[in-house]
């Protein structure tokens, strides 16, 4: 059954580029999470989609937004990908498809794997999902809008 809006993100634990282990719950109550999911390392789309993220990741990172790179891919394609792009943000192996399929994200035509992005909130909800193969770049926009829209409704609610 995939995730939705309103649902706490299950947790999981995998393979980062670098070899350690990152659980997605060891970021509650510290910080958002915009976890993305995403074909393939070194594709056209999924390298503009990264790169994307990696040139915004300060504004992500003053949002109190960690974020996460999920694909299929090994580790060590991970670590190849992020120092040919730069890439500041932590990507995660998944090589059997299990957090995928755990958060129900599906393959386009039945053989691409799916592109979409969560973002969830320091409590571990899920507060939004964008779900666009052939828009990676919007991924970005997305995710720092919804942030960004966040953040003013939480103050609005305190200070009122």
């Amino acid at each position: 059954m995939a995730v939705k809006i309103g649902d706490i993100a299950p947790d999981f634990s995998l393979e980062s580029a670098s070899g350690q282990r990152v659980s997605l719950s060891s970021f509650r109550g510290r910080k958002s999470v915009v976890l993305y999911f995403y074909p393939k390392d070194e594709t056209m789309g999924c390298t503009k989609e990264a790169c994307g993220f990696r040139d915004s990741y300060e504004m992500f990172k003053r949002l109190g937004a960690e974020v996460l790179g999920v694909s299929s891919d090994s580790s060590e394609s991970h670590r190849k990908f992020a120092e040919h792009h730069t890439l500041p943000f932590i990507l995660l192996s998944d090589p059997r498809k299990e957090v995928r399929k755990l958060y129900g994200v599906r393959s386009s035509m039945g053989i691409i794997p799916g592109r979409v992005t969560y973002i969830i909130d320091t409590e571990g909800r899920v507060i939004h999902i964008f779900n666009s193969q052939t828009r990676p770049e919007e991924h970005v926009r997305e995710a720092l809008r919804i942030l960004k829209s966040s953040i003013s409704e939480s103050r609005t609610s305190e200070s009122g």
